[in-house]
């Protein structure tokens, strides 16, 4: 027996006393089959249901029962609400046919729930229970729970016909990879090679936020390397299959595509709340600068100088343009540009100085960092791998004992601006700014200086400048 919540048998009634059938629908019956077979813990809270009652019906339905209704979607038969903590959405069986070149349906209603489900996405999204009859029925007309089974991603209708109804059903399915570790039909996997131009016809926002779920799934790595092997990667983030052919300096019998794939497995052993997309993301990205940087020395070895640098604008480039928030992409973008910086540490010559530095260039990203740059050691040369390792240690170790004597997460100058303006008598301006840099130099340099020595700095920085 399918566990259903009672919220949704609370629904159904309300449906059934109107003369109107209620089914729950794809997602939710893919993911509730999953977790009672105990091969998936999947329930996000939210239950998609279809029906043959009307948009005007639906509304009418749920009018006094649900805690908040929203009709956002009412013009493609869907109506959203809220009630006792979830999220249901209900949509009218639809029979929609797509002009072939745009995302935009013509959007008609349909008469039955067989006619709805061969119109979704994937046979394991085509299966629905009936609520509303005398028994719960178990609606599966294109074998999506042998597909389930089978863990084989197939669509209900040919492949082409789909994908061409909307191209992103196609990133769906590497999404699909790596949420649930599917693996693609033949006949899936031959109209993604074959279609992949057609992704072009999506908006940015919606490829986003496929990629953002395919980056946060489970097996990321699978999903990405289907996207690079039907050509679907190439279409909308060129840097990462770009990456296939660059020898890494470091590991010659790997390209830099699969160094980057394995540093950020590394990754995602090493989280410790949960998937986090910014180091995912941060990770995956981190040596797209070298092909770009690629060059052959005299002696034979292969060097990719300020790969971290012309990266870290590779990288800017690629999330905005896939609309990513700002936040994401700085944060990003300072982990890719920060992630060579420990190789200067050597076997720990730096001093505090460059050790503050190093903290207060990561600022809040310094955990993620830490992350990143034990996971960047991929080398199969053991006592290498271990030397890495251990000068790692020694720098958080460094950066800890520092942690204890200063405040070392919010480093700042000992004076203030408005001190600087009331010791030296001048009001806001550019002097003010120059005099706090020059101060926060010093505090970089030396650590804490203590309200008379920055005052007595701060007087003979402004005799030679002022």
């Amino acid at each position: 027996m399918l566990d259903v919540p009672a919220v949704a048998g609370d629904l159904a009634a309300r449906f059934a006393e109107r003369g109107h059938t209620l089914f729950l629908v794809g997602g939710s019956v893919r993911d509730a089959l999953l977790r009672g077979t105990g091969a998936s813990d999947r329930d996000s809270g939210d239950l998609d249901f279809t029906t043959d009652a009307r948009p005007e019906e639906i509304l009418a339905a749920v009018h006094g029962w649900a805690d908040a209704v929203w009709d956002t979607g009412i013009a493609f038969g869907t109506v959203g609400l809220r009630r006792a903590g979830f999220i249901l959405e209900v949509t009218t069986f639809r029979a929609d046919t797509y002009d072939g070149t745009s995302r935009n349906p013509e959007v008609r209603f349909g008469d039955s729930v067989e006619g709805d489900l061969v119109r979704r996405d994937f046979t394991v999204n085509a299966m629905a229970v009936e609520l509303t009859g005398p028994q719960r029925r178990f609606v599966d007309p294109h074998g999506g729970f042998a597909a389930l089974a089978q863990g084989i991603l197939d669509t209900p209708d040919l492949p082409e016909r789909s994908f061409d109804d909307d191209p992103l059903r196609m990133l769906r399915a590497a999404r699909f990879v790596s949420q649930l570790g599917f693996t693609p039909s033949e006949r899936v996997g031959v109209a993604m090679r074959e279609m992949a131009g057609q992704l072009q016809r999506i908006t940015a926002e919606r490829v986003q936020a496929e990629f953002s779920k395919l980056m946060l799934g489970d097996h990321p790595r699978r999903g990405l390397e289907l996207l690079c092997d039907t050509g679907l990667a190439a279409q909308f983030v060129p840097e990462i299959p770009g990456m296939q052919l660059e020898t890494d300096e470091h590991m010659q019998h790997k390209d830099v595509y699969t160094h980057s794939l394995v540093v950020m497995e590394q990754a995602i052993e090493r989280e410790e709340d949960g998937p986090d997309l910014v180091l995912r993301l941060a990770t995956l990205l981190h040596d797209i600068g070298k092909p770009a940087t690629r060059r052959k020395e005299p002696d034979g070895r292969v060097s990719f100088h300020h790969h971290e640098v012309v990266g870290a604008k590779m990288a800017r480039k690629r999330l905005r343009a896939l609309k990513y928030p700002k936040a994401v992409i700085d944060d990003v973008c300072q982990l890719v540009y920060l992630h060579l910086r420990f190789h200067g540490y050597g076997k720990g010559e730096w001093t505090d100085s460059a050790v503050r530095r190093y903290v207060a260039d990561a600022g809040p990203l310094l955990d993620r960092l830490h992350k990143l740059v034990r996971s960047d050691c991929t080398t199969r040369n053991r006592r290498r791998a271990a030397a890495l390792q251990r000068n790692y240690d020694g720098l958080e170790e460094r950066i800890a004992a520092l942690r204890e004597q200063e405040e070392l997460d919010s480093i700042r100058p000992d004076l203030d601006g408005n001190r600087i303006m009331e010791l030296l008598g001048i009001g806001p301006g550019p002097a003010v700014g120059k005099a706090y840099k020059h101060l926060l130099a010093l505090r970089m340099e030396e650590g804490p200086l203590g309200e008379e020595r920055a005052e007595a700095a701060l007087r003979e920085w402004a005799a030679e400048n002022l």
